[in-house]
């Protein structure tokens, strides 16, 4: 967990103000939830390896002597969590708020989130996610809109270029059970598949075999991860993704896939669809039940965000299936890679003044320089003049002026 500086601050949010722009220029609402949401919801079994690194909010009123009772069962010790993701709240919030929102209901979601992580470089226990979600759709207009506008507002911020790699979760569930795979170990196979860029072939088969799974499964995955291809390129679409699988993959599948990407370069105004099929692309949310992706760019190696179809998880708070797809943009990792906006500085000024200037005096000219939109400033005149003047440009302020007991106007000069 960080302190944020005043300049950092202001970058921060500065791209913040980009990403909602964009967001409801699409037709997003924002809404927002509490902080913290309940033990049992938290720890339900559909945030994945999230639930393992939750806050707990200690139950109140609990003496030592039921602490010690309760020492080996969490949900006796906690009633309430910190949220450790936006999507859990979400779909919280939708199940009580349904009857006040639209049939197909188009949220943004912008909030600090906090898991236990292992502190290390873009990795840390408070950060903050940006989310959209698109609730009671169930056509692939659902995913296409999300990821034009997650596009657009990445473009917006100076990083064009990106592309967003896609799966299915009922390909690799499909895929699976064509190798092989039982119903029972397919979880297990996906967490190593996972590993897949990392371990590379030979790695992911020497742990299946490790966690036992069945032979003859392993061995024809195996096999289709070193089956001979030939290099033409493919843009997205059919062919891509038929390549990619193997053989008579289903139709509604791909048929879903292929639409999405008819949709998202409509979207785009462009020849070119920003979409790579990755039939490995796994993502390790338990919640998700269809389509998923991640936003990648060509300057950085890992994902700035990413997202999928969870249309499980609202019947579990409402009683009833409601279809549900969201995308997450990763802030942190954006925020460190932006440099748009950066020298598109407000009109801000420092007034430097002396001792003797009455606080009268100060106060109309303030008041005058906000009046034609500045943000003012008024600082004593130091010893040393040049810090001042390198601290408030880190600051963000363009210009200054010294004001002297009497004087009628200020002559600003630029800091540079």
């Amino acid at each position: 967990m960080r302190d944020i500086l005043p300049a950092d601050k202001a970058r921060r949010e500065r791209v913040l103000s980009v990403i909602r722009e964009r967001y409801r220029a699409h037709g997003f609402d924002e809404i927002e939830t509490p902080v913290v949401e309940e033990y049992a919801r938290l720890h339900a079994g559909i945030g994945g390896d999230n639930e393992k690194l939750a806050y707990n909010v200690l139950r109140r009123g609990l003496d030592a002597d039921a602490i010690r009772e309760a020492a080996d069962d969490p949900a006796a010790l906690s009633d309430l969590g910190l949220r450790y993701d936006l999507t859990v709240p979400l779909a919280r919030f939708y199940a009580s708020n349904r009857a006040q929102l639209p049939a197909v209901f188009r949220s943004i979601q912008i909030g600090a989130v906090w898991r236990a992580e292992r502190p290390q470089k873009g990795r840390y226990r408070q950060f903050v996610q940006c989310d959209i979600d698109i609730m009671g759709d169930d056509s692939s207009r659902a995913e296409a809109e999300l990821m034009v506008a997650s596009l657009d507002a990445v473009d917006a911020l100076g990083l064009e270029g990106a592309t967003v790699r896609i799966n299915d979760r009922r390909v690799l569930d499909w895929m699976l059970g064509s190798f092989g795979f039982s119903e029972d170990e397919r979880p297990g196979v996906l967490i190593t598949i996972d590993k897949l860029d990392k371990i590379g072939p030979d790695g992911v088969a020497a742990e299946l075999r490790e966690r036992s799974a069945t032979p003859s499964a392993v061995d024809a995955f195996e096999a289709f991860l070193r089956r001979p291809q030939t290099r033409e390129y493919l843009p997205y679409g059919e062919a891509q993704i038929r390549k990619a699988l193997p053989a008579d993959a289903p139709d509604e599948i791909v048929d879903h896939l292929v639409g999405i990407g008819e949709a998202v370069a409509v979207g785009r105004a462009s020849s070119d669809i920003p979409l790579v099929f990755d039939p490995f692309l796994v993502r390790g949310m338990g919640y998700y039940t269809g389509t998923i992706f991640e936003l990648a760019h060509p300057s950085v190696g890992y994902s700035l965000g990413g997202g999928g179809r969870y249309d499980g998880m609202i019947g579990r708070f409402l009683g009833q299936q409601v279809p549900a797809v969201g995308f997450s943009l990763g802030f942190e990792r954006l925020v460190d890679l932006v440099t748009a906006g950066d020298d598109d500085h407000e009109d801000a000024i420092v007034l430097v003044h002396d001792a003797d200037v009455p606080v009268a005096e100060l106060l109309a000219h303030k008041t005058a320089l906000i009046a034609e939109g500045a943000r003012v400033r008024l600082e004593r005149r130091p010893k040393n003049l040049k810090g001042l003047l390198e601290r408030a440009s880190a600051d963000g302020f363009t210009s200054f002026a010294t004001v002297s007991a009497g004087v009628e106007s200020v002559e600003r000069k630029p800091l540079a």
